[in-house]
């Protein structure tokens, strides 16, 4: 007897080490398999990171502007998406700037229309409050028990999110407020944390920044589709300079992607890859970036409103 315990315990030691393989090697596939989930709610984070009245907009030395951002946000609110749904993030009220000669309004183009400003705009995180540690709390979900449900994003494993971003951007980052930074791999961790808390669905992130491709690579979560105005290396270039408000209005790629929503309302079976394949490089004076390696499905089968809009129906998809 006392010769066969070892024996048997050594037995016993190899079949747990197995079954901790065969544990960590079926987790290790589970992690990145497909969710199958019912695809039910949208919801959008527009994040617009540039502060200072010469940040009206982007420029090569500058920074990217709230048009950019505002636009968005009207685009997405007349597909459908309700304020509930939407956090919106200025770094800076260009409206109210004292150097703006038109108080109260936002015009991506000089022919001065649309006001994207208006009357019904709900800004969640105005000024200082735009900062990377409440952004990374926001995504993840750690913010304080007394936020309010404005501020927070209620998005769970049925929820489409579509993640905008627009500021003075280099290498690997994205300036907040000309006073800080969030890193590439600030932003990969983040949407990982997502991921495992199952905070999303699908997620669509569009950057418009120089070197926008950067902030898009070290991303490595499942069911994420990225796109970014510029690859690395490259700049990211206003459209034009309107001579009433003295400092350009609108970047180029922002402006090429809200020319091609403007076409679709909330019944369009126009893609993503559309959407792709309309934005010309001679026009935005860089290279878009797409990465759809980590996503799902093909882009020329995902509907544009399936997260820019409102969710017609419910339906099981597997991402």
């Amino acid at each position: 007897m006392s010769s066969a315990r070892p024996r048997v315990l050594r037995a016993l030691a190899l079949v747990l080490a197995l079954v901790a393989i065969g544990l960590a090697v079926l987790g290790s596939s589970q992690r990145g398999a497909p969710r199958a989930t019912a695809h039910t709610n949208n919801w959008a984070v527009l994040v617009c990171t540039s502060k200072f009245w010469f940040n009206y907009r982007v420029r090569v030395s500058l920074t990217q502007h709230m048009a950019n951002t505002l636009g968005m946000y009207r685009t997405v609110k007349r597909l459908g998406v309700p304020d509930s749904h939407i956090i919106l993030m200025l770094a800076e009220d260009a409206a109210c700037n004292s150097r703006n000669p038109f108080p109260g309004a936002v015009w991506p183009s000089m022919n001065k229309d649309p006001d994207l400003y208006g009357d019904d705009v709900e800004v969640d995180y105005r000024g200082y409050e735009v900062t990377v540690s409440n952004f990374l709390r926001l995504l993840t979900g750690r913010v304080p028990p007394h936020t309010p449900r404005s501020k927070r994003l209620e998005s769970d494993e049925h929820s489409n999110v579509f993640l905008y971003m627009t500021g003075h951007g280099g290498k690997e980052f994205l300036k907040f407020q000309d006073s800080e930074e969030i890193s590439a791999h600030d932003l990969a961790d983040a949407i990982e944390q997502m991921w495992e808390k199952r905070r999303y669905h699908e997620l669509f992130f569009m950057i418009d920044t120089c070197q926008a491709s950067s902030m898009a690579q070290p991303i490595y979560s499942p069911n994420v589709l990225a796109v970014g105005s510029s690859l690395t290396g490259q700049n990211s270039y206003s459209y034009n300079i309107d001579s009433d408000v003295g400092v350009p209005l609108i970047d180029r790629y922002t402006r090429a992607v809200l020319e091609f929503m403007e076409d679709v309302d909330r019944t369009s079976n126009k893609t993503l890859q559309d959407l792709f394949d309309s934005v010309d490089p001679a026009s935005i004076h860089s290279d878009q970036y797409v990465r759809t390696d980590l996503f799902g499905r093909p882009t020329n089968e995902v509907r544009v409103t399936d997260f820019f809009g409102a969710v017609a129906q419910v339906q099981l998809t597997h991402v």
